[in-house]
């Protein structure tokens, strides 16, 4: 694995899955990996599970990670090829990336989209600057289209609740992306990316339900069932993935906050008895209610909890492929 920037630059989902339960249950067997070796980790929004899961599987594998929040530590970046830079902007990320690269074996990059201009924020240009000029192997921790190692933490969770519980499901489960309420615009980021490695996955019934006007860009979505009607889509559900996001068209904006969209009890006893998902940090009583998120249902928390196991696998792979 030369990078991590989606599904694209994994070639076996399924074994990757495996690598990640067996550092869970072995955490430090590759302890002297990363020994002599540096990554740095760029913020250039904020992050609380991302950051701190990739120290601690950074750690894991006897690597130094550095911390470097951009957006508050570091100089206004400027992206543009050929900018003129006479305005706030103080340091190009051609004169930046190429020393990053060299103060670190790896460079782990977390970038936000804008939500106001979609064709800039699609175009992926923070994280392709940053692929073009650093030098050493980049990994996303989030950018303006796709969260890549949280959708790996999702198929982790997803198949380590399957091996526990084989005979509860559907022999080809039935996932469900659901929208859900939210109090202001988010990203695409978590649907896009979840749909995008369920489908590579290929080994469930994916349905994606959202209100009307809240489609996501089909390079994403192609090979789902989607459907506005969230109570059919929810029937005989083995796995119940509840998020917000804008609109993708009209982009970046809320037409309607529907509270009926979020996922209760009462519509989840339609289900397979399904198990609840969700990135955090979550809404509660508006994208979730407290009686879904504390119960039994819920794999919150063991997601969260698998954030480490991924992050861990993504850079074993990276450090092996760089020998």
């Amino acid at each position: 694995m030369k990078q991590f920037i989606s599904v694209k630059d994994v070639t076996n989902i399924n074994e990757l899955v495996q690598k990640a339960l067996a550092y869970k249950a072995n955490p430090f067997m590759d302890r002297q990996l990363g020994i002599g070796k540096r990554i740095g980790l760029l913020f250039l929004n904020p992050s609380l599970r991302t950051r701190l899961s990739t120290q601690v599987a950074a750690s894991n594998l006897g690597m130094e990670a550095i911390v470097f929040n951009v957006d508050k530590e570091g100089w206004a970046l400027e992206f543009e090829e050929g900018a003129i830079m006479s305005g706030n902007t103080v340091e190009h990320i051609k004169d930046a990336a190429p020393i990053l690269g060299q103060y670190f074996d790896v460079l782990a990059i977390r970038t936000f989209p804008s939500l106001k201009n979609k064709e800039d924020d699609y175009s992926e240009m923070y994280i392709n600057q940053f692929i073009k000029y650093a030098g050493v192997p980049v990994i996303s921790l989030e950018s303006s289209t796709l969260h890549p190692l949280q959708s790996f933490t999702d198929i982790i969770s997803i198949q380590e609740s399957l091996l526990a519980n084989p005979l509860q499901v559907n022999a080809k489960p039935k996932i469900v992306l659901t929208w859900a309420p939210h109090v202001k615009p988010l990203p695409q980021c978590v649907a896009n990316s979840f749909s995008q490695w369920v489908n590579a996955w290929g080994a469930a019934d994916f349905v994606i339900a959202h209100p009307q006007d809240y489609e996501l860009d089909e390079q994403f979505t192609k090979g789902a069932t989607i459907t506005h009607n969230q109570d059919a889509a929810l029937k005989n559900a083995d796995f119940v993935y509840v998020k917000n996001w804008s609109t993708y068209t009209d982009y970046g904006k809320v037409y309607d906050n529907d509270p009926s969209w979020m996922l209760t009890d009462e519509k989840l006893a339609t289900t397979n008895n399904a198990k609840v998902m969700h990135c955090l940090p979550v809404r509660r009583n508006v994208e979730l209610s407290d009686e879904i998120l504390d119960s039994a249902n819920s794999l919150v928390s063991r997601q969260a909890g698998n954030r480490v196991w991924a992050a861990q696998t993504v850079l074993s792979e990276i450090l092996k492929s760089s020998r």
